[in-house]
């Protein structure tokens, strides 16, 4: 077995359905599996694997056991040389994982690959990279010093702005919605520590396998599409998590100082009133749809849940795509996935990422619409009507 895909689950139906939907087409040329782990989700995820995926591998913990003992379980029933730890709010490429193999293949001294995540908006996020947060460096970012100066290399270390976002490279941290390693290697250094419920163990496993003397690698040459806000909503909850789990990796590896808690404090308490902020801005609705579609039945569908009028653009106009969007704020583009690839949809939303549009995927066949508009967005699903 070449590549053995783990999607740790916490109630996001319908993103891990898009997800698993995704892999499936990225693995037709791989030999590969992929094992989702469910931790406990009360919202008919695991009925819904069973029904729409009833050949895969489905682990349904009895309780939220978190996002390390998650994957743990997972990877402890993988059989591939490769394992590729995935969020179940992203949507891979179909040639994501042979682009992925085929470069970590020539690394002798891999650890880690990562790869570009997008946000739901096409926008790059930039924990796709990072350096080692160590006390100097987490307080760079919480004080914006990496924005106020961009070009020096003391203030960049955190988002790894040694390298530009389209320039494969060695980095240190790596994120945990997409991480692709040796199954032997995620072993040998005991794979993510279940001390750390959740947010600082990519951290600690990249840190641990760089302590063995492996390098890890941010890969640019294929993008993946990362909802962000769909596994966890940014709330007081997350915020003290956060702030715990961090505190954690500081005590594991690091010394601790009273004045960087304190730092760390003051950063949550802007960071909580950044997103409040933003929020107000996340809530506009679209003023125009297009939907892309060589499905003309489907565009009174569509209008009739979107309660909008919908443009519809067949997939041999493509190119018009750029042309509609000129000169208007607001639109939204619908992707159907009976005419469109994934990459497709993909490099679509990159390339248009700077015309004020948002996206959203249609999937037919499974009866809904699925997106949402940028990184602190929560996500937005739309059923269609039995």
């Amino acid at each position: 077995m070449q590549l053995s895909v783990i999607i740790l689950n916490y109630n996001v139906r319908y993103f891990l359905e898009q997800c698993v939907l995704s892999v499936q087409k990225a693995l037709q040329n791989i030999e590969g599996e992929i094992i989702v782990v469910d931790n406990n989700s009360s919202d008919e995820s695991c009925a819904m694997m069973k029904e729409r995926f009833p050949t895969i591998k489905l682990i349904e913990n009895k309780e939220n056991l978190g996002f390390p003992k998650g994957n743990n379980i997972g990877v402890a029933q993988a059989t591939g040389e490769y394992i590729c730890i995935l969020n179940p709010d992203t949507v891979v490429a179909e040639d994501t994982f042979e682009k992925i193999l085929a470069f970590a293949k020539t690394k002798p001294d891999l650890g880690i690959v990562g790869c570009k995540l997008i946000d739901g908006a096409g926008n790059f996020l930039p924990e796709s990279k990072r350096g080692v947060p160590t006390p100097f460096v987490a307080f760079t970012k919480i004080m914006g010093l990496y924005k106020l100066f961009p070009k020096a290399t003391l203030f960049t270390k955190y988002y790894a702005q040694h390298l530009d976002d389209n320039e494969t490279g060695k980095v240190d941290i790596l994120v945990g919605a997409f991480m692709v390693m040796k199954r032997d290697l995620y072993l040998e250094v005991g794979g993510f520590d279940e001390d750390c419920f959740m947010y600082s163990d990519d951290i600690d496993l990249s840190y641990m396998v760089l302590q063995k003397g492996k390098s890890n690698y941010y890969f640019h040459e294929t993008s993946v599409i990362h909802y962000k806000g769909e596994s966890t909503v940014r709330d007081a909850t997350y915020m003290k998590r956060f702030q715990q789990a961090m505190r954690f990796f500081y005590q594991k590896h690091f010394k601790v100082s009273f004045l960087f808690d304190t730092f760390l404090k003051i950063g949550a308490f802007f960071f909580t009133l950044f997103k409040k902020n933003q929020a107000v801005i996340i809530s506009k609705k679209a003023d125009g749809y297009v939907l892309l579609s060589d499905d003309e039945n489907l565009k009174k569908t569509v209008e009739n849940l979107l309660g909008n009028k919908v443009k519809l653009v067949d997939s041999t106009k493509k190119n018009t795509i750029n042309s509609l969007t000129l000169g208007r704020v607001g639109v939204e583009i619908i992707f159907d996935t009976n005419f469109w690839s994934f990459k497709s949809i993909i490099q679509s939303m990159e390339e248009l990422k700077k015309a004020n549009c948002t996206f959203k995927i249609l999937h037919k066949e499974k009866q809904f619409v699925i997106g949402s508009n940028n990184s602190n967005d929560r996500g937005e699903v739309i059923q269609f009507s039995k």
